[in-house]
């Protein structure tokens, strides 16, 4: 299964792509898209936001392709406020739903409503990139922030943890695209709304102490 989701993680990109090419011509396909946005919910009630740190396509296509181009800057506390995150939540809900309605059951309108939300927040996730970092979109994106509030419903879900063998070295808050310190959650999981379980506080950690408790 680990296999599976690294081989998913580092090529899911492809389907994002291949997605947009053939939605192009048929926007009754884009409808898959459908499931980027009910996964997420349905996984954070037990990962928390596992979905956008490992199996989110344009998470992958972030981290595999997008990477090299990231300014490497980390996203300014504003752009991360809650006023911030909910506007984009409520703009996003309502051009949805009014495309919905609008299109009167018609599936090609229908699949042209998912291509082009898709298209549009993944546009603005690649210009993100090259202002900030390559998850900078991650940290405004609507269904990560719905996938949170659906996950604190929940407490038993599954969350990397800190041990207590923590130095607080903060090598794993430098190496966070998401600007979490993990260090500060010594003894306890990382509860942080914006932590995406990415691993990568977890393979830079030098006391491996970032884990999943078993």
């Amino acid at each position: 299964m680990n296999i599976m989701i690294f081989l998913w993680k580092k090529c899911s990109f492809i389907f994002l792509i291949a997605l947009f090419v053939f939605g192009f011509f048929n926007s009754k396909l884009s409808l898959i898209g459908a499931l980027c946005m009910i996964l997420p919910l349905v996984i954070s009630i037990f990962r928390g936001r596992y979905w956008c740190g490992n199996l989110c396509p344009r998470g992958s296509l972030y981290d595999n392709l997008l990477f090299a181009f990231s300014n490497h800057k980390q996203v300014p506390r504003v752009l991360k406020s809650e006023i911030i995150r909910y506007t984009i939540v409520v703009i996003m809900l309502s051009t949805f739903f009014k495309g919905i309605l609008s299109s009167k059951g018609d599936l090609f309108k229908i699949g042209m409503v998912f291509y082009k939300i898709i298209g549009i927040t993944t546009l603005i996730g690649i210009l993100l990139t090259l202002l900030y970092n390559e998850r900078a979109w991650c940290n405004i994106c609507p269904m990560g922030t719905l996938s949170n509030l659906i996950s604190q419903l929940n407490d038993n879900r599954k969350l990397l943890n800190v041990g207590t063998n923590c130095i607080s070295c903060r090598i794993c808050s430098k190496k966070c695209p998401m600007g979490v310190a993990p260090y500060t959650h010594k003894g306890k999981g990382i509860d942080n709304p914006d932590c995406i379980q990415c691993g990568r506080c977890r393979k830079a950690c030098p006391q491996k102490c970032i884990t999943y408790k078993k």
